[in-house]
């Protein structure tokens, strides 16, 4: 029987395990993949949007030569982290469901097509959102040359690639492709690029815009993928955009799975779990931290205010226990 397990060993996961290990405890770490998984599958080339120390967890400083640190970077640090606060995590081991009990909570896993089930008097749900892509819902979506995450441009050096969307994953994948000569059509539903845009990215694809490094189909919706082409919609009239690879840059949202699977309550008509000041959900000792805490509208939470999130958790679960004894 665990005190605390921790769905989730992303940066909200593991600042989470480090507060609660501040005041005593010694959670287990549940994570589907690798530590800090989603940073690991970003752009291999990606920086983060913060600086250092906004994204530094356990009052340890974050090394970088950068002024905004690299994916590489953030790789070391966080590893470095489980290795100096020594968390116990079990790597590649997905949780399928929560089972609620009458004094503890069932958490059911698979290791290697193995079932395991742990027992827990407290759970963090910390999933983040990164695993879960936002469809477009047009025919043609699920064809082989389709794909929602980005790794590097080296494979579509000198292709034809279509980018669908146009906030900062989209424009980050454009200029990639577009440093290796691919030739980038990027298809946008809107009509000029967003406020949220990365200040030192918006000039880079404006300027790849200008000088014809990039086209871009602004107010244009996708209605259908074919196997050499994307048919759009632009005012009115339906285009063909000739292409061999695209990339469905339309952001991901919170699976929320295993907070239905606890019958968690969720606010009226929406994903976003009802929750309090110490995190804790309608379902007695499960807590919630993170990005999961917004439902769709996932720019509200990130690494920099979800990483306060395990402060408030610790602290909850610290006075219930001084209570219980």
């Amino acid at each position: 029987m665990e005190d605390v397990i921790i769905i989730g060993a992303g940066p909200c996961g593991l600042s989470t395990a480090i507060e609660l290990k501040k005041v005593g405890f010694n959670p287990l770490i549940l994570e589907k993949g690798c530590i800090v998984n989603s940073i690991y599958h970003f752009p291999l080339g990606m920086t983060f949007f913060s600086s250092p120390d906004k994204i530094e967890i356990g009052d340890i400083p974050f090394p970088t030569v950068h002024e905004k640190p690299t994916r590489a970077e953030g790789l070391t640090y966080y590893r470095r982290l489980v290795e100096h606060f020594e968390l116990r995590i079990h790597q590649y081991q997905p949780v399928e469901k929560i089972k609620v009990g009458s004094d503890h909570f069932e958490i059911w896993t698979t290791y290697r097509s193995q079932k395991q089930i742990f027992h827990s008097k407290y759970v963090v749900v910390a999933t983040g959102y990164y695993g879960k892509a936002n469809l477009l819902d047009v025919p043609g979506e699920n064809l082989p040359h389709v794909k929602h995450y980005f790794r590097e441009a080296h494979p579509y050096a000198g292709r034809n690639v279509v980018v669908i969307g146009g906030k900062n994953s989209a424009i980050d994948t454009a200029l990639e492709l577009s440093y290796v000569h691919a030739n980038v059509t990027m298809i946008y539903r809107q009509s000029a690029f967003q406020p949220s845009v990365k200040s030192w990215v918006k000039p880079l694809i404006e300027s790849a815009i200008k000088n014809d490094k990039v086209k871009i189909f602004w107010d244009t919706t996708v209605d259908e993928i074919k196997d050499d082409s994307v048919i759009v919609h632009q005012k009115g009239r339906k285009i063909k955009i000739p292409t061999e690879f695209v990339f469905a840059m339309t952001g991901y949202r919170p699976d929320v799975t295993l907070l239905q699977s606890a019958e968690v309550q969720f606010q009226k008509e929406s994903t976003v779990p009802i929750y309090s000041k110490s995190m804790e959900t309608t379902i007695s000792n499960l807590y919630v931290a993170g990005v999961v805490i917004c439902g769709n509208e996932t720019s509200k939470v990130f690494i920099e205010n979800g990483r306060l999130h395990g402060k408030q958790i610790a602290q909850g679960i610290l006075q219930k226990e001084l209570i219980i004894n």
